[in-house]
């Protein structure tokens, strides 16, 4: 590994993820090991319909990344989009089941918190919603 820092998130707008390298990418990303995955994901839908319907097609296939990343992080921060909506039982299991602590939270906070804790050198990973659906490919809405 390079002397390089880790990369990190410096905004998050309805657009993107604008980085510590310049970079913009719309859509969610996946943080591990100082390196950033394109995450084709939207937030999960609005929760007033109960936490089954607003995660509907959400599965713990969305995280099978974590099986082949080494080190896995300690600790998973799941950045749920604009607000923090609870993750789903099954992949609450199947991050526990990793030996990774899994910690939910919005994107903006979830994006903050890994800056500094990558930042102290803690063995952490994001997986970060984008506020809004967004299309990866091409930035337009969904």
């Amino acid at each position: 590994m390079s002397d390089a820092p880790p990369l990190a998130v410096n905004k998050l707008t309805p657009a993107g993820f604008h980085l510590s390298d310049g970079l913009v990418v719309p859509g969610g990303l996946v943080f591990v090991d100082g390196r950033v995955l394109l995450w084709d994901v939207d937030p999960p839908a609005d929760a007033s319909g109960g936490i089954e319907q607003a995660w509907a097609g959400w599965t713990a296939e969305r995280f099978k990344v974590f099986e082949r990343v080494v080190p896995r992080p300690e600790i998973l921060l799941f950045g749920t989009g604009k607000s923090v909506i609870p993750a789903p039982k099954a992949v609450r299991d199947y991050v526990s089941s990793l030996g990774i602590q899994l910690d939910v939270m919005d994107s903006r906070n979830a994006a903050s918190t890994y800056n500094l804790l990558s930042e102290e050198g803690r063995t952490v990973g994001a997986a970060l919603c984008p506020l809004t659906p967004v299309e990866p490919r091409t930035g337009g809405s969904r």
